[in-house]
């Protein structure tokens, strides 16, 4: 029996395993302390009433003979494809087939296990800073990475460049964690590239919801011939607040075929071998969440957490600080004061001020001297915590 080596190869604690770590360690000492989490992305607004109403109802038909439901389509029940569908046609007026979408327990888990249908010596490319999911799980594969460097200078907005050579492309826009935003003609680029080079994108949309600049893209299928070289991934944790009831979705085109073989069907034979689905209630609310009413309430959620990211935005620019995001996304990237590394910046943080956000080099070399901030928090918090910060570091 051989383990899989490549797991050596991977850091032995996940970033946000050790943010836990560090905060638990602090409270042994100061157990008293007034902690404020701006660190991790998870949502605090209570889910919206057209999806509790849909929980409930799906619940109490699965206690009765006529609407008890067993085993689902690994691929979703129809009822929440077609309103997918609907979604992408009035957001971003993208004209999406139902058998091209798959619903999921959410976009981390598809990210991830969407690399079945690739093989290992492929070559990755992802931007530094990133998301952790996305280099892990090729790490884990043994695949060979290629970064591509996100710094002020392109607006933590990498470009494809000349000899670059990638098979499998992760762009995620709004980006986690920058919160920068690929406009139109950025991705335009980066779909010509791939269909020049034959490369994958795998296009993580997951903040969509939080774009309200016209020229960012919710889709990457409002760019011509996206349909021919991008997956996309998508996921009601942050637009409907689903961060503990698991609901997402991932987009295969039909027309995204590479050698001879439509990766549709591919990700469709690795789904009913592999997955069971999505609980027939949480599907009837995810549902329920996309259509009038629903978007309307969840909506309103969205723009809570939108002001307070203006909060902080506004906070760190009074502090003359300088980040990106806050607008099209939930996530401020800011860099530290004093030159400081991004662990010790968030000990002092926290240890000072008792406000938790993310040390930015857990996200890669390039997020050194960076930390993130997360405007998932109540407004309460998010106006507490921005005072604690320009408390302790207003000058004079």
């Amino acid at each position: 029996m051989k383990i899989n080596k490549n797991y050596q190869n991977i850091e032995e604690t996940y970033l946000f395993s050790e943010v836990a770590e560090r905060v638990r360690k602090f409270m042994a000492q100061d157990g008293s302390a007034s902690l404020i989490k701006m660190g991790i992305g998870d949502v605090t607004r209570p889910l919206c009433k057209s999806a509790v109403d849909a929980l409930i109802k799906a619940s109490e038909e699965m206690g009765t003979e006529s609407g008890f439901h067993g085993y689902g389509p690994e691929q979703g029940y129809e009822f929440l494809r077609d309103t997918i569908a609907d979604y992408y046609q009035e957001t971003s007026g993208v004209k999406l087939f139902s058998d091209e979408i798959f619903v999921s327990d959410g976009a981390k888990s598809d990210l991830g296990n969407i690399l079945d249908i690739f093989d290992q010596d492929n070559i990755v490319a992802v931007t530094d800073p990133v998301y952790p999911v996305y280099v892990d799980t090729n790490v884990m594969a043994g695949r060979k990475i290629v970064k591509l460097t996100a710094t002020a200078d392109n607006d933590f907005l990498p470009m494809p460049y000349p000899g670059l050579q990638a098979d499998i492309i992760y762009l995620c826009s709004p980006n986690n964690p920058t919160g920068a935003a690929y406009d139109r003609t950025r991705l335009e680029q980066w779909v010509k590239f791939a269909n020049a080079n034959g490369s994958v994108i795998l296009f993580d949309a997951a903040y969509e919801s939080f774009i309200s600049d016209p020229e960012v893209p919710r889709s990457i299928y409002e760019i011509e011939g996206a349909r021919s070289c991008a997956i996309e991934f998508c996921s009601l944790s942050k637009t409907a607040g689903f961060t503990g009831t698991r609901c997402g979705y991932t987009i295969v085109p039909g027309g995204l075929v590479r050698d001879g073989i439509q990766l549709r069907k591919m990700w469709l034979r690795r789904q009913t071998t592999k997955f069971n689905g999505v609980a027939y209630p949480v599907q009837k609310a995810a549902a329920a969440c996309l259509k009038d009413q629903g978007l309307a309430e969840i909506r309103e959620n969205i723009a809570y957490y939108k002001e307070n990211a203006r909060i902080i935005a506004d906070t760190f620019t009074e502090l003359k600080w300088p980040f990106t995001g806050g607008v099209n996304s939930p996530y401020i990237w800011v860099r530290c004061p004093k030159s400081m590394k991004s662990w010790a910046f968030f000990d002092e943080l926290l240890a000072k001020a008792n406000v938790i956000c993310t040390p930015g080099s857990g996200f890669g070399e390039c997020g050194e001297g960076y930390v993130r901030f997360t405007s998932f928090n109540t407004r309460d918090n998010t106006i507490e915590a921005m005072r604690r910060i320009k408390e302790l570091y207003s000058e004079g």
